[in-house]
């Protein structure tokens, strides 16, 4: 609870129109796409660096916690009030402040919506490439804070392979400025690249330097079926291995495909095991070419049916099917734990079947999709209800129970296969407990020193990453 002086300042810092307190607002920003919910004692919605740095500064003199949000579209639990505060909301600082073609650099503030930084470059011929499935309304401030990725890795990267430089308000209140707007860089430590995936943890980012590229040509969308897993698997190893890299290599397995199908009446084969959309872009002759190729390795790897999309028209209605996963597994329970593992593409059926079989033993309903191109699969268990800690009976409690043994289970699946227990979501508080199975103690000191040198009070963004500090 913030005492009243402390609220005063606070809307002496932003203006009495910046701040709410009142619990319906407070509600608004209380929980993200986990679903989980704590609610903060005050919210404030800064114009920039300054009004942030205020904050900060005050929040080490009265010892209360700041946890900075975006649009709250997170799925560990990363800009959730755990511990209470203030939460800074980033919305107002939502300006594109510079495309600078010349240079294939763009400056942005953090509150900008990745789609529309996309589109505003497109205009111009040029490209961003990180693309989140949420990019129509997350934001590239929270893209840096989770070092977000989505389908067009495999091919381009994930944000920090775009972010040159940052401006960023320390925990304690300095305003600090990273790297640079050169492609090339290397006075000093690298910190923009310590700040991009620290999850709000040791700065709040007010401004974003990003590398631009210039927008493919063309692009061509192949749609492949298969009855068996594997040889999807072994599609996706072929696909890479010849020389042909697609923008993207999107997977669903057979529970995604049948909710999709259900959902959105696609006309799929209901007796298929996995789903390969895949994507080339650049040079228009070049993508026919690789196009070619690609679909004559899906048939030889014994893809049962191959699309090619002719025109526009076609693009969407493949795309269709993978944009109507999330909202179709509902079908399947309404409710769900979502996992985003990595593991070398060569073991894909391996992580699939594991999962499943963890899943059957727990008798649980699982679905899963993702990056095949990378190895990120989005492993979904789905339930009934997310059982809030304290809450100690009934069946939802019962089933809850068993699905976090089943995700202690699958990350060590996916770890003994040589993955990473995430590939774009962060550790937040989701995985929090589960940080160890991954990282040495070792390793994990190294990081809580880091955080103890830069934010020595503790005040921003508690309770996230590691499960003590």
């Amino acid at each position: 609870m913030l005492y009243k002086d402390i609220i005063k300042e606070l809307t002496h810092i932003v203006g009495k129109e910046n701040i709410t307190t009142s619990k319906e607002d407070l509600i608004c920003y209380s929980y993200d796409a986990t679903n989980q919910k704590f609610l903060p004692d005050a919210v404030v919605f800064p114009k920039n660096a300054d009004e942030i740095s205020l904050i900060l500064k005050l929040a080490n003199k009265e010892g209360f916690h700041v946890v900075p949000r975006g649009a709250g579209s997170g799925f560990s639990g990363g800009s959730l009030p755990v511990e209470g505060g203030v939460v800074v909301s980033l919305e107002r600082m939502n300006k594109i402040m510079k495309i600078d073609a010349d240079n294939l650099i763009a400056i942005v503030e953090p509150g900008v919506v990745t789609g529309e930084l996309q589109w505003a470059v497109e205009d111009l011929g040029l490209f961003y490439p990180p693309d989140p499935s949420s990019l129509k309304f997350c934001t590239i401030g929270g893209n840096v804070a989770e070092c977000a990725g989505g389908p067009r890795a495999v091919k381009y990267g994930v944000t920090k392979d775009y972010v040159l430089g940052l401006e960023v308000v320390l925990p304690t209140g300095e305003i600090v400025n990273t790297g640079t707007q050169t492609l090339k860089g290397v006075v000093g430590y690298d910190l923009t690249k310590l700040m991009v995936g620290s999850e709000g943890t040791l700065g709040i980012v007010t401004k974003i330097i990003l590398k631009l590229l210039p927008l493919p040509e063309a692009t061509k969308t192949i749609l492949a079926v298969f009855s068996d897993m594997r040889d999807a698997a072994a599609t996706v190893s072929r696909i890479i291995s010849s020389r042909i890299i697609p923008s993207t290599l999107e997977f669903m397995d057979k529970n995604s495909i049948s909710c999709v199908d259900d959902y959105a009446n696609m006309g799929l084969p209901a007796d298929v095991e996995a789903l390969l959309l895949i994507e080339v872009d650049g040079d228009r002759e070049l993508i026919e070419k690789q196009a070619e190729g690609i679909k004559k390795i899906c048939l030889d790897n014994m893809a049962r049916e191959v699309r090619v999309a002719g025109d526009k028209r076609e693009v969407k209605q493949l795309w269709q099917i993978r944009r109507a996963i999330s909202p179709s597994l509902a079908k399947l329970k309404p409710n769900k734990i979502n996992e985003d593992i990595v593991v070398p593409r060569s073991k894909i059926p391996d992580a699939i079947i594991g999962v499943r079989e963890i899943a059957k033993k727990y008798n649980l309903t699982n679905a899963n999709f993702g990056h095949a191109g990378d190895g990120n699969i989005h492993v979904n268990i789905m339930i009934d209800k997310h059982v809030p800690e304290g809450f100690n009976q009934g069946s939802d409690k019962a089933e809850f129970l068993r699905a976090e043994k089943a995700v202690k289970e699958i990350f060590e699946l996916v770890l003994g296969l040589g993955g990473t227990i995430s590939g774009e979501h962060g550790i937040g508080i989701s995985k929090m407990p589960y940080i160890g199975m991954e990282l040495s103690p070792t390793a994990i000191d190294v990081m809580k020193k880091i955080k103890q040198v830069l934010d020595p009070k503790g005040v921003l963004n508690p309770g996230k990453i590691f499960p003590t500090l």
